[in-house]
């Protein structure tokens, strides 16, 4: 069952690349969840998975996970498209409130030896 679809047309000024990280999310009605995937990222937005449902404008903050054992990386944005399956995960498009380059750059040396060796 898709509940809205997304553009197929890829407008973004900014390359996506995978990121498989574990994240946790908040959003406007919940505490932190868990059991959310980060499957790929650019400046501008994210791309989640998750068994939690969020809809079309919902504010979302993000906790990446990443292997240098910092603080989580957190990210903000707005979720922008939302697609469902029968199995009941949710694959959520999110666009970030603001480019952080320097920031996103923390989660791109992680993602770079990947794409580099491909």
């Amino acid at each position: 069952m898709k509940i809205a679809e997304h553009i197929e047309e890829d407008r973004r000024a900014f390359e996506r690349f995978n990121a498989r990280f574990p994240v946790r999310f908040k959003d406007s009605r919940n505490d932190y969840g868990t059991n959310i995937s980060l499957r790929n990222a650019s400046a501008q937005g994210a791309q989640i998975t998750t068994k939690q449902r969020l809809y079309l404008n919902d504010s979302v903050i993000l906790e990446v996970e990443l292997p240098d054992y910092k603080e989580p990386m957190t990210l903000s944005g707005q979720v922008v498209w939302v697609t469902g399956d029968e199995s009941g995960m949710w694959d959520i498009g999110l666009k970030f409130h603001a480019v952080d380059l320097m920031h996103m750059s923390r989660l791109y040396k992680f993602v770079m030896p990947a794409i580099t060796s491909v």
